[in-house]
This record gives structure tokens, C-alpha cells and sequence, in this order.
């Protein structure tokens, strides 16, 4: 990496995270960085070095010195879908975690501080995020490319899967493919994740028709909150020229769900839903039959968005308990 990219970089962080010295190895976000200022720190940075890079690089790249290397390169580099959210012992094995539609790892930075267990977890990141890529086509193909990250940093063992919302359905296809290798599956974890509405029966369908038309009364006058955050990003204000990446991936999530029927999953499974009803059905226990042969059902305060973003306290006790159970 050359002198002058480090100080361009140098400056531009300084700026960004206000700050009067930032050395070549410090961590981006151990120096205060979120997402909202990664969106900052890469837009300065295409404005400045002419060279355009999402702001989930960040979890790539986190210092000036990676950063310098990462634009001295001549074509867009290889990303693994793993990214590190925390560190744990070598001797349990790691959590692997897949975020919901239109989500990333970001999503998670709250929940595994509150997750009390010795095991290192990884945030897995949708292909075509970053924008090089084209997003993937369906929910096995979501499955096989984290699972590509997966074994090459686990190769072998007892593996434990969780995924919120439609990472749930990754989660469960990415159980499936292990255990068809002959592989165990130690722990699988599904937070509030439901197949698509149409595979619901009638009767299901008539009661989720039921619950979504009573809460629509009770909330009128009220602005619905969105089920769908951008990438995991704390906003979407400020995102401008890296929406189209984001878009695209959320769009072909959403063909995925859509065309998804789920075979039949030999394993347990533990479930954790959101209290408080929105647009999924009350027994997920009723869902899942005849498709999951053995499921525990948990619950949490908070609705589908919230469970996550405001409970995580609440969620992270119930992870916690599931991975000390499966030690």
C-alpha cells in the first residue's frame, strides 16, 4: 500500500469519526464507527479516490491499512459471506447466524453483546450486497453460498445455524444440506421465520386474515413500521448511489420466499417468536407440522421488527440458554 492512500484515508476517517489521530490499525468501529458513518466514510471516499465501494466493506475492511490495500487492488475482490461479530473459544463451536430479507450482519451488533456464551458468532452476508455480485436466485442457493464460508471455517463437527426471518428458511436448508453430508447438527434456531403465506392452509390463512384485519383497526391513524430494514443500515437517508445494490438483493429475496417450498426437516428445531402480532401467523408450532419434525417454541416480547431491535436483551437470554443447553 503506498504512503498517500493511508494519509488520504487518514484524513478522511479523521473526519469523519472526529477524531485528531487515527493510526493505520485501529478498528473502525472500536474508534466509534457505525453503520450510519460507514455510509459517510465510503461516500467520502468515492468522492475523494474516484473508486466506489459499498459501506458493508466495512466489516471487510475495518482499518485505513485494509482499506489502502483494498483500492490498490485492480479488480473487485472476493468477499467471504462471513463476518465476525464476536469473538469466543476456540474449543466450542462458532454460531453462524443469517439475516432476514433486505438485512445484514449489522443486524446482530446489539443482540450478541447480550448473548452470554464462549462461542465466537459470524453474521452471514447475502451475496450481491457489496455489489459485485448478482444476489442469489433462491433459498438453496442462499444456503450453498454461506455454506461455501461455512466449511471453509469449519470444516467438520457439530454446527450450529440460526437465522431471523427469512434467514430462518436459509438456516433450515443450510441444516438440511449438513446433515445429508453426515454432519450433526448441534443447535438450529429459527426467529420468527414462516414460509411464504401461500403455503398456509385454508384455516390458517382465514385466522392470519382475521388477526392482520384487527390490528389494522387498532393501529388506524397510526404509520405502520416497516418489516424491512435496508441491508441492516441504521437508515436509509444518505444511502444514494449504494441503494441499487441493496435493492436488488431485497428484490430477489423476495422471489425467493415467494417460490419456496420447504422438504421436510428430520431435526429439532427451536423457535422463537415475537409477541406481539403483525403479519405472521400466532402458532408457528402449526406452521412448521409436518415439516419440522420436532419443534420448541419460545416467546419474546416485541413484534417481528422489534424482538430484534429493541428486545435483544430479552432475545439474547433465550440464545444463551439454547447454547448452553447444546454444549
Amino acid at each position: 500500500m503506498t504512503s498517500e492512500k493511508v494519509e488520504v484515508l487518514t484524513q478522511i476517517w479523521q473526519d469523519v469519526l472526529q477524531l485528531d489521530c487515527v493510526g493505520p490499525h485501529d478498528n473502525f468501529f472500536d474508534l466509534g464507527g457505525d453503520s450510519a458513518l460507514a455510509i459517510q466514510l465510503f461516500t467520502r471516499i468515492a468522492s475523494t479516490c474516484g473508486q466506489q465501494l459499498p459501506p458493508v466493506m466495512i466489516y471487510h475492511v475495518p482499518t485505513i491499512a485494509a482499506q489502502a490495500e483494498l483500492l490498490e487492488q485492480p479488480s473487485n475482490p472476493e468477499l467471504s459471506p462471513l463476518v465476525l461479530l464476536k469473538s469466543g473459544n476456540l474449543d466450542h463451536p462458532p454460531v453462524f447466524i443469517a439475516p432476514g430479507l433486505g438485512g445484514g450482519p449489522a443486524e446482530f451488533f446489539q443482540l450478541v453483546e447480550y448473548i452470554d456464551a464462549p462461542h465466537s458468532i459470524y453474521g452471514l452476508q447475502p451475496r450481491g450486497i457489496e455489489g459485485f455480485d448478482e444476489p442469489c436466485a433462491s433459498i438453496e442457493d442462499m444456503a450453498s453460498f454461506y455454506l461455501r464460508g461455512i466449511l471453509r471455517l469449519q470444516p467438520h463437527g457439530r454446527y450450529i445455524l440460526a437465522g431471523y426471518s427469512l434467514g430462518g428458511l436459509v438456516a433450515l436448508e443450510m441444516a438440511k444440506m449438513l446433515r445429508n453430508a453426515g454432519n450433526e447438527i448441534a443447535l438450529l434456531v429459527m426467529l420468527d421465520s414462516y414460509p411464504d403465506r401461500n403455503l398456509l392452509s385454508k384455516f390458517q390463512k382465514l385466522r392470519l386474515f382475521a388477526q392482520k384485519t384487527k390490528i389494522r383497526f387498532a393501529n388506524r391513524g397510526r404509520i405502520p413500521r416497516s418489516s424491512i430494514r435496508l441491508g441492516g443500515l441504521s437508515s436509509r437517508d444518505g444511502i444514494n448511489v449504494f441503494a441499487p445494490a441493496f435493492e436488488r438483493v431485497r428484490e430477489s429475496a423476495f422471489v425467493a420466499l415467494r417460490s419456496y417450498t420447504p422438504a421436510f426437516y428430520p431435526g429439532p428445531v427451536k423457535f422463537v417468536r415475537a409477541a406481539e402480532l403483525t403479519d405472521f401467523p400466532k402458532n408457528p408450532a402449526a406452521v412448521w407440522r409436518g415439516i419440522i419434525s420436532k419443534i420448541e417454541v419460545d416467546t419474546v416480547p416485541g413484534d417481528h421488527v422489534g424482538m430484534l431491535t429493541r428486545e435483544y436483551a430479552n432475545l439474547g437470554a433465550v440464545l444463551t440458554r439454547y447454547l448452553r443447553q447444546a454444549t
